[in-house]
């Protein structure tokens, strides 16, 4: 019989052990070719040369022990199959790691020829078929999303065009309605605004499952997006008579989060409540920090529905998910839109669950990130465990020439970020995340470990290199501004971190004022025109 090893790489770090096995080994078949290490890092540095057709593994090695030895090695070759060898004390631990991925394992001191052969053979072939799974399983997704995808958008066009007319029937532009025809327009009008969603959910969702669903992190007030979401969906509420209410438990830091994503998550989870919650009832927006995860605020919204079993609690995040008693009103999606909250939460490195008990309400809460200017500052404005003696704040404006801008103006704005970016000395200067929501300009922000007497060669790079970008000039004026930052109250006694938490606090002070449109002191102004 036709075996595939041609080499095996053995790790094992007991002579005596790696005889025996290499003995085996060459009773089946003389030409195999057996590397043996005893160490895990001469393993890996083998596996990064050359990919065998095997791994023969013990657990535990002088430089790793349990489950840690084999994650590693999966880590470096995630399609090779790996047969470990245990003793007779460690076969527990032997089993747990099947289910980890180890194809098989093989107790020592009762190897022979045979069972080593067969266990190898076994092996390749078992990982073969789950490669073989895999693939089809991904060409499978990539078909249907692709499929999904190509539909949506010719939707699109259709849905678009029914809405426009169907719009300019019920405004009463091409002639007097009867109050019955009002009415039935407006329930056409209402089915083509769902399909509208539908057809947006679809979308996400695939895009979230391609992993190409993406955001785009700021420093944005959670605040402003909480009062955005209440102020959207007032009149829903109201119109349900349900009371709505948006609580901030203690001031809450700015987070660093994509402020057009986290209003989408904010209003999903609202419109959640407001389907399963009856009249009388409330729905409430929260936000607070935890002192045991200082780095994340919690949000929630609240709701007094009719709850989730357990069952459903544990599915409810999944795509196509509609718990079966959903009836009604309450079934007016395709299940997609916690699946989209989930995927979204996640690529803010947050997390999003629910707490809840039928006839009890629910609770909807994620995290997010909290913006912490001095976690980036640490970096550059630290040398040789010193703060660095002086800084300044560069300010970019970057306006769009017509209200509302002409073109794509997100790209126009990300270009001048981009090449922001790359004007700055990476160990000593810091652009700082975009401020805010995207708006009819844009202003960016970099602190510069350097004196206003030297500033000027920094805004001069500045300027002369977005100059050079024709499609930004032909659609913004831009203009760079620096002003020294205030750090005359520091004590050079303080620990490095205290000083750097007083400079970001300085900085930060400083941002808001000038967000806010107090932009006195500044000098060394530049205008690109």
């Amino acid at each position: 019989m036709e075996r595939p090893q041609s080499h095996v790489l053995l790790i094992e770090d007991n002579p005596g052990d790696a005889d025996l096995v290499r003995l085996r080994l060459m009773e089946g078949r003389p030409n195999l070719r057996v590397e043996c290490v005893t160490r895990l890092s001469e393993a890996l540095e083998s596996l990064t040369r050359e990919t065998p057709s095997l791994v023969l593994l013990d657990l535990n090695l002088p430089d790793s022990r349990g489950a840690e030895t084999f994650r590693k090695i999966r880590e470096r070759a995630p399609n090779v199959p790996v047969v470990v060898l245990s003793g007779q004390e460690d076969e527990g631990m032997a089993v747990k790691a099947l289910h980890q991925g180890v194809q098989d394992y093989l107790v020592k001191g009762d190897l022979s020829g045979k069972q080593l052969e067969r266990a190898m053979r076994y092996a390749v072939e078992r990982q073969a078929l789950l490669l073989s799974v895999e693939i089809a399983s991904k060409q499978q997704l990539e078909f249907k999303n692709q499929f999904l995808s190509h539909v949506s958008h010719e939707l699109r066009t259709p849905l678009t065009c029914i809405h426009q007319y169907v719009t300019l029937l019920a405004d009463g532009l091409a002639g007097p309605l009867t109050p019955d025809q009002t009415d039935h327009l407006k329930t056409v009008l209402k089915s083509v605004n769902q399909l509208h969603a539908m057809i947006r959910d679809l979308l996400e969702a695939a895009r979230a499952e391609n992993r190409t669903l993406r955001v785009e992190q700021r420093c944005i007030s959670i605040r402003d997006l909480m009062q955005q979401a209440v102020a959207m969906l007032r009149p829903t509420a109201q119109g349900k008579n349900i009371r709505l209410d948006c609580e901030m438990e203690t001031p809450v830091p700015l987070v660093y989060a994509d402020p057009d994503r986290v209003l989408e998550v904010l209003i999903n989870l609202m419109d959640n409540a407001f389907k399963f919650t009856d009249s009388e009832g409330s729905v409430s927006l929260n936000a607070s920090l935890i002192e045991a995860d200082p780095a994340s605020v919690y949000v929630s919204v609240t709701d007094t529905g009719r709850g989730i079993s357990p069952q459903a609690q544990q599915l409810i995040f999944e795509r196509l998910y509609q718990a079966p008693d959903s009836i009604g009103s309450s079934r007016k999606g395709l299940g997609l839109g916690l699946f989209i909250c989930k995927e979204l939460v996640r690529l803010h490195g947050g997390k999003i669950w629910v707490t809840s008990e039928p006839g009890q309400g629910s609770i909807f809460t994620f995290t997010l990130p909290l913006y912490s200017l001095a976690e980036l500052l640490h970096p550059v404005v630290v040398h040789q465990a010193r703060l660095r003696p002086s800084f300044v704040l560069v300010r970019v404006d970057v306006v769009p020439r017509t209200n509302p801008p002409r073109g794509d103006w997100r790209e126009a704005w990300q270009a001048a970020l981009q090449t922001l970016q790359r004007c700055v000395y990476l160990d000593k200067d810091l652009v700082l995340p975009p401020m805010g929501e995207p708006g009819a300009g844009e202003a960016f922000f970099v602190v510069a470990s350097v004196d206003m007497e030297r500033v000027g060669i920094m805004t001069s790079r500045i300027c002369q290199q977005l100059e050079r970008i024709a499609t930004l000039k032909a659609k913004a004026t831009l203009t760079v501004t620096a002003v020294p930052i205030d750090v005359s109250g520091l004590d050079p006694a303080w620990p490095v971190d205290e000083q750097v938490q007083y400079l970001a606090a300085s900085a930060t002070a400083m941002i808001m004022a000038r967000l806010a449109g107090r932009k006195g002191g500044a000098s060394d102004i530049r205008h690109l025109n």
